[in-house]
């Protein structure tokens, strides 16, 4: 579909649900003093499964999933999954709320505030995919262009899933710093700032409709267009 092999994204969807369920899983471990953790988990199951299959199932057909309002089931399927996104993205910030109100007398403290930082960048950004529904695209300028294989990023217009990708996978990257290489809490709340400007840039960027090879014009000029 779209000039893009079909089974493209599911594989990016079932890799991303993937390991967003293997990283909350081993987070939520940390909960165990909470009862109602299993209703959690059930839920990201439930929910992100339900888009995965239909994901794959409109890929099966080279039929669209996401911005599909070409009938009346198709548009609410697509409100289906956009509901189910939303609830999963608000349970997970119910989650780092938890985890900002326990203590955790056996891990380091700068291990426990790269997940809290972690988590509340996933939901903001994920919440971006609001935006790219009320755009009807993830792309801001045009669809067309020399695009990035396999993810299909545009390199000539805006796109919204850069920062989308940058700001979910702190939930990850941001406590395997911390771990491995960081060891410390204020390089960690330094790395979650600087790391958190990336995101805001590549949205800003892409708002804009500039993609990362026109950002140096972009910031030459130094103001919205």
């Amino acid at each position: 579909m779209n000039g893009v092999n079909t089974w493209y994204k599911p594989a990016k969807f079932a890799l991303s649900i993937g390991i967003f369920s293997l990283t909350m899983g081993w987070y939520t471990g940390y909960l165990d003093a909470f009862k109602y953790i299993s209703v959690y988990n059930w839920s990201v199951i439930i929910f992100l499964g339900f888009e995965l299959f239909y994901i794959t199932l409109q890929a099966s057909r080279s039929q669209l999933s996401h911005y599909n309002f070409s009938s009346g089931l198709y548009t609410s399927l697509t409100v289906a999954m956009a509901i189910a996104a939303i609830a999963v993205t608000l349970y997970t910030g119910y989650i780092g709320i938890l985890f900002c109100t326990y203590r955790f007398a056996t891990l380091p403290d700068y291990y426990v505030w790269a997940i809290r930082l972690g988590i509340f960048l996933f939901v903001i950004f994920a919440s971006e995919g609001a935006v790219m529904g009320a755009n009807g695209s993830p792309r801001i300028g045009a669809n067309d262009g020399q695009t990035i294989p396999f993810l299909n990023w545009s390199l000539k217009y805006g796109d919204l899933r850069i920062a989308h990708f940058i700001g979910m996978h702190a939930l990850q990257l941001l406590p395997l710093l911390a771990v491995y290489l960081l060891k410390d809490l204020k390089m960690v709340f330094l790395t979650g700032f600087l790391y958190a400007i990336l995101a805001f840039f590549c949205l800003v960027l892409a708002l804009n409709g500039k993609s990362w090879p026109n950002a140096r014009s972009f910031t030459k000029v130094g103001k919205f267009h």
